[in-house]
């Protein structure tokens, strides 16, 4: 008889939670638990299939590959106790397997249980004696025992030019934790000297600094840091301990934090370097899942954690995570804002409004939250109100710096959608002033006007330029081409078209372009396809029956611009010369 189960992640446990939890049946064929675990493995989903191939290994405990599976599992899952204990039952039967070997080293660090971590690494045969993970862990654990001199001797056996960062950070970490400031500022000088936009780095610096009375160098570190990354939480949370006259902690206190330090900066790094590849995002949560054993509280690993479930579309996990992020972080209204984002992808859109305009009314100033709560309104066609919103984002910083071009420009659209053009105009012009030559914005504006019939020549300038700034971009080609269509530019707007689709081969909006400049040219078979095509792309509701009624009838003449109002075509004099 199958069993129903409703199952609730750890979050749920802690505080109400947004989990989106879904009932599903294991089974009381093994076969069939087997193949569920196959599939919820495929499809990324780390809760149903750690509950299924535990369950399978009921009916055959001693198999060394469903021991496996359901370790990675429950590891993936953040099922610690359990995965702990499938550790323990694989490398009985598999010595030398590396992440199981890991996951012991992490659970005897937990328990202060050093000799006993060092010995599972040391034992591992993927994790051996000169691997990076394997040096930085063991010699976190000489810092528990407190042979800080063999820590550092053995962190220093990183010789490599490329692990100079990793070095030199971690060995500051590490007298940080030892209570040796001065002699750790050395070490995360030389790191920042590499190095000056990594937060962590900049971060465990700029806290040594203020540790050492040195406070308006640990303010103009954070301040270079936010060229890079502006409005950064911890960073600004940092600054403002600063300004209240306050020494920051260290950024590790403890062994736990430190050993935690080093999966989270292997777990970030594999995300951020995996290129769209899933198995990267797999290998990023095993190290990240193991980071939070150790440090469950870790802002950042939290952050990282819940954005490789959202990349892998799990997206109820990746609330979850988010969801664990603590309320007195700096790291709080960032996760609600992405939590927001996850509800609408699952279809939830009225929820997510509701906690975006919440989160905004309690920070007015935070301009994410404003911009998340604009840009949603504006992909849900609630364009005057997300024009307000972005009205409100402005307000928080009214100075006029160069990336606040792409503000206006998502308002100037929110307003011609909402058919507002005294409003839109202005701020398509004012987008172009703070970054003149941006394409997207030649791209709108020029369109727009052509669309109008007003400034043709102009807007033919910025079509063409907007083109010529990113000619891959078939959208932009689109525009173009369809702005000669508009003007009765036949031929060209063909052309131009033709190299729009093999851009952008799956849009009907530009299918549905190309067949009407084919009909105008007289290639009716290729109209009558191109029509079919973009019926059967999903086009916006309003434009499908406009497109069922050219595939049933053709298209009548359109109007064209007079020939004083139109800008020459290629090749084409106004004169008729």
């Amino acid at each position: 008889m199958a069993v129903s189960l409703v199952l609730i992640g750890p979050a749920a446990q802690a505080r109400e939670s947004v989990a989106l939890s879904e009932p599903f049946e294991v089974s009381d064929s093994p076969a069939g638990n087997y193949l569920a675990a196959r599939v919820a493995e495929a499809e990324h989903d780390s809760l149903a299939a750690s509950t299924f191939a535990r369950e399978i290994l009921r009916a055959d405990p001693g198999n060394v590959d469903l021991i496996e599976r359901a370790f990675v599992a429950t590891l993936l899952n953040g099922d610690m106790p359990d995965c702990f204990a499938l550790a323990q039952k694989l490398i009985a039967r598999d010595a030398k397997n590396g992440t199981a070997r890991l996951a012991l080293a992490v659970r005897d660090i937990r328990a202060r249980n050093f000799a006993s971590a060092r010995k599972q690494l040391d034992s591992s045969g993927n994790l051996r004696q000169r691997d990076l993970t394997a040096i930085l862990l063991d010699a976190w654990t000489y810092v528990g025992a407190g042979d800080v001199k063999r820590a550092l001797s053995l962190v220093d056996t990183l010789s490599e030019p490329n692990l100079a960062v990793f070095r030199d950070f971690h060995a500051g970490l590490m007298l940080e934790a030892a209570g040796r400031a001065e002699e750790a500022g050395k070490r995360l000088a030389a790191a920042y000297a590499v190095d000056q936009n990594t937060l962590r780095l900049v971060d465990a610096y700029a806290r040594n600094l203020s540790r050492q009375g040195k406070i308006e160098e640990a303010k103009a570190a954070y301040a270079a840091l936010a060229k890079v990354q502006p409005r950064q939480p911890l960073a600004q949370a940092a600054l403002r301990e600063l300004d209240a006259g306050r020494k920051l902690d260290p950024l590790v206190k403890t062994v736990n934090a430190g050993a935690a330090e080093v999966l989270y900066g292997l777990g970030a790094y594999g995300l951020g370097s995996s290129s769209g590849r899933q198995g990267d995002e797999i290998a990023a949560t095993v190290f990240l899942r193991l980071a939070l054993a150790l440090a469950p509280e870790h802002d950042l690993a939290l952050d990282t954690l819940g954005e490789a479930y959202s990349r892998l579309k799990q997206y109820g996990t990746a609330i979850d995570v988010y969801d664990q992020t603590p309320e007195s972080s700096p790291m709080r209204t960032g996760a609600d804002i992405h939590i927001a984002l996850l509800l609408d992808a699952v279809g939830k859109s009225e929820e997510a409004l509701d906690r975006l305009r919440k989160l905004s009314d309690a920070h007015p100033d935070n301009q994410d939250a404003l911009s998340a709560l604009a840009d949603l309104l504006r992909g849900k066609k609630r364009y005057l109100e997300a024009a307000d919103a972005y009205t409100r984002v402005l307000a928080t910083n009214p100075s006029g710096e160069k990336g606040q071009w792409v503000l206006y420009y998502f308002r100037g659209i929110s307003y011609e959608r909402a058919k507002v053009w005294n409003k839109a105009e202005p701020d398509f012009k004012k987008a172009l002033d703070l970054y003149p030559e941006q394409p997207l914005v030649l791209n709108y504006l020029g369109y727009s006007w052509v669309d109008q019939g007003a400034h043709l020549d102009e807007a033919f300038k910025m079509l063409r330029r907007a083109v010529e700034l990113q000619p891959e971009d078939g959208y932009i080609v689109d525009s173009l081409g369809w702005a000669h269509y508009r003007l009765g530019h036949y031929d060209e707007a063909v052309k131009i078209l033709e190299r729009a689709i093999e851009l952008k081969p799956g849009d009907p909006t530009i299918n549905d372009h190309l067949g009407d400049a084919y009909w105008q040219v007289g290639r009716k078979l290729d109209a009558q396809f191109q029509w079919n095509h973009a019926r059967d792309l999903n086009p916006e509701p309003d434009e499908l029956p406009k497109i069922l009624a050219k595939i049933a009838n053709g298209l009548t003449e359109p109007k064209l611009p007079t020939a004083e109002q139109r800008p020459e075509a290629p090749g084409e004099s106004k004169n008729g010369g």
